[in-house]
């Protein structure tokens, strides 16, 4: 009979003693795991083994935690038929915990989320892990806080077995890392990876049981249990890698090591990393492998990881040039982030200065705090422009014709903007606040059903409250709803403003039957509307409309608290699906078409109408609140390449984010590209595989966006700074 511990550990160990809690049942599977999953050397020689098995019944994934896929496990049954009663008892179970989000949806919910208005949960989203934990103290270190934990909350000790198992997870693959390492040496013909397999089956002699002692030993640790976590956020990098960098004297083994960290991220989609920042003293933070990491990424020309640089204040003049010269190249790296302004924000929602400087970024661009949070995920969406649907059309959405809002009135019959504003208003707050009810019924169900031992392990509060990483272990638990459409929306809040209710060139009847027609055989009206002043050109009336609905988002959400543990905040970052919501979106007082792709993909204007320069749009932009966004409020401008050939060039970009952080700025990103080659690479990608652009918080391949992205990308307009 075959042994059922080979053929699926995680269910070997989850189902080895069915009366433990389900916590401690997970931290068991993951030990077992740890005994029996395949372990493998990345093309580079790095460690890259995941938890997960042959047969895809099971897996640990960073965002889900412990996953079962019962029609894998039934796949299983007929494999292995000597075990299929087990199988199906096991599924039996499964079922219990598993799917059970979408039986506690409201039918209105459902809806909202059919037309694209919002949504909530859904996903586990991203974290940062201090994995400096592991690299700087080890295993060891941890096990003593567990120890000293445990006997302050005896209650928990379920909890505190599944931490245990969890680290011995850990070091029983360290151990097979270092056997294997041998192995492979034995077998290597090359001296070079033969030299660099035993550099490495020695530096497991040590981690991750007990502190790296050099570079080697250090990236060993990191890659241990990055790997094993997902390859998700590396974090503040540069930080908890920078002591084990002074004790390597041969700088040339830091060169090849990062040179094979950023293929593995690169063969991984790693996410995001973050280099430089702020003491809460305001002392620049940046060291030698701040610069080295620049260097790489320099160097390699990759897309990933997604690259974050903070600056403030004090950053050195040395960076600056150091960013200009990366962001040269064309890879829109790195995204660069405002300490002034993200540490105040941070600081306004409860984090003390000590903990806000030590903000970093996951995924795309959410705000965490670096090993002390479970915040910077996206917990939800929604789309400004549905809101304002909605008001136009008394709760109904036009493109389906189903009521699937609340009645704020027709507005055929309202009298001034103001009632108009109101109900848009009284829209979004429905909206927002049924994004936040379904965020907390996934946050609800994933603390019940969804413990994570590993990350419990690596985030502070977790060890010390006896409480999971998912159900507010964290110090921080803080959530993330983002907001989408800002620019369409306020353009389209002000053409109803200046040509019906202060002009009175048309009637509110007459638009909204213009919109429902498409816009057919209302030519003039809808010239007038789409050629209305627009956001992002530094007109005043247009921009205070627009920020005033995004201060009313960001109001709305401080009102309500996520089931974690904290407040909900809000910020901007469209991933790749800006397009996607156009095309969910009817006509629009803007003059946009129904189901258009082109929406606004950013804080900025809609693509294409910002026409008056940077500096225009950069005041359009600062008249929001950027100190009330505490996840990611993406700003992104495009510059032809040329400028950033020339010295002169790198200066007056450097000049312009500086005024921008200056004025209030949080978050600045750029694409660098030549607009010959934009085109070109539409009609003959094959031409530019490598070209990269931004793409909501992210960089990407131009050639692997949709159509519609790439028409996004191209009607961005080019700013010009000479």
């Amino acid at each position: 009979m075959t042994d059922l511990s080979h053929i699926d550990p995680f269910l070997y160990g989850y189902f080895l003693d069915e009366t433990l809690e389900h916590g401690e049942r997970v931290g068991l599977a993951l030990l077992h795991a740890a005994k029996n999953i395949e372990i493998r050397f990345s093309r580079q020689l790095l460690p890259e083994t995941a938890f997960e098995t042959e047969f895809e019944s099971s897996s640990y994934t960073p965002s889900e935690g412990l996953c079962f896929n019962v029609e894998n496990i039934m796949k299983l049954a007929e494999r292995f038929p000597e075990h299929k009663e087990t199988f199906q008892r096991y599924t039996r179970e499964i079922n219990v915990f598993t799917n059970k989000a979408s039986r506690l949806y409201c039918e209105n919910t459902e809806a909202l989320n059919r037309s694209g208005a919002q949504w909530g949960g859904g996903w586990g989203g991203h974290s940062n892990p201090d994995y400096g934990k592991i690299v700087n103290f080890g295993t060891e270190y941890i096990r003593t806080i567990i120890t000293e934990s445990r006997d302050k909350h005896p209650d928990e000790n379920w909890f505190y077995n599944s931490c245990s198992y969890a680290l011995d997870a850990i070091d029983i693959i360290g151990e097979r890392y270092r056997e294997q390492a041998l192995i492979n040496a034995e077998k290597c013909e090359n001296e070079d990876d033969k030299a660099f397999l035993l550099r490495m089956a020695k530096a497991f002699e040590t981690v991750p049981l007990k502190a790296a002692y050099d570079f080697t030993s250090a990236m060993c640790a990191f890659m241990l249990i990055f790997a094993l976590d997902g390859s998700d956020s590396p974090g503040r990098f540069d930080r908890y890698m920078y002591p084990a960098y002074l004790k390597t004297e041969n700088k040339e083994e830091v060169t090849d090591l990062l040179d094979r960290l950023w293929e593995y991220f690169h063969d991984h989609r790693s996410w995001n990393l973050c280099i430089s920042g702020s003491d809460e003293n305001w002392n620049d933070e940046s060291n030698e492998l701040t610069y080295d990491i620049l260097d790489t990424v320099r160097k390699k020309g990759y897309n990933t990881p997604n690259l974050t640089c903070r600056v403030h204040r004090n950053t050195p003049d040395k960076l600056w040039s150091a960013i200009a010269d990366t962001l040269a190249t064309g890879t829109g790296l790195p995204a660069l982030y405002n300490d002034d302004t993200v540490c105040a924000a941070l600081e306004k929602i409860g984090i003390p200065p000590e903990d806000s400087h030590d903000y970093c970024m996951n995924g795309c661009n959410q705000i965490d705090i670096f090993g002390k949070s479970h915040m910077g995920l996206e917990d939800g969406e929604v789309l400004f422009t549905k809101c304002l649907e909605f008001a136009l059309h008394n709760g109904t959405d036009p493109m389906s014709g189903e009521k699937i809002s609340v009645e704020t009135g027709d507005p055929r019959t309202f009298t001034d903007y103001e009632e108009f504003e109101r109900a848009f208003m009284h829209q979004l707050e429905f909206v927002t606040y049924n994004s936040c009810s379904s965020a907390n019924t996934y946050q609800h169900l994933r603390g019940l059903f969804e413990p994570h031992p590993l990350r419990s392990c690596l985030i502070e509060g977790c060890l010390e409250k006896g409480r999971d990483y998912r159900n507010g272990g964290p110090l921080y638990n803080h959530g993330q709803i983002l907001a989408e459409g800002i620019a369409d929306t306020g353009d389209s809040l002000y053409a109803i403003k200046k040509l019906v209710y202060d002009e009175k060139k048309y009637t509110m009847a007459q638009l909204i039957d213009a919109l429902n027609a498409n816009f057919a055989g209302y030519e003039q009206l809808h010239h007038d509307f789409k050629n209305c002043e627009k956001f992002g050109n530094d007109i005043e009336e247009v921009d205070k409309i627009t920020a005033r609905a995004l201060n009313r988002f960001f109001t709305v959400l401080k009102r309500n608290n996520t089931y974690r543990g904290g407040m909900f905040t809000g910020g901007c970052s469209t991933f790749n699906r800006a397009a996607d919501y156009g095309i969910r979106t009817a006509a629009l007082p803007n003059g946009k078409l129904k189901g258009e792709p082109l929406l606004a993909d950013s804080i900025a204007a809609t693509p294409g109408r910002d026409t008056n320069g940077p500096t225009a749009q950069i005041k359009s932009v600062l008249r929001y609140n950027h100190i009330d966004a505490c996840s990611g409020f993406v700003f992104q401008n495009k510059f032809e390449k040329k400028l950033f050939n020339s010295e002169k060039g790198k200066a007056s970009f450097i000049a312009l984010a500086k005024a921008f952080f200056a004025g209030g700025g949080q978050q600045y990103t750029v694409t660098v590209v030549s607009p010959e080659d934009l085109l070109d690479a539409k009609e003959h990608p094959e031409n530019h595989r490598n070209l990269i652009v931004r793409v909501g918080g992210y960089s990407d391949y131009f050639v692997n966006l949709d159509d519609e992205l790439q028409n996004n990308v191209i009607e961005r307009t080019f700013m010009n700074m000479i």
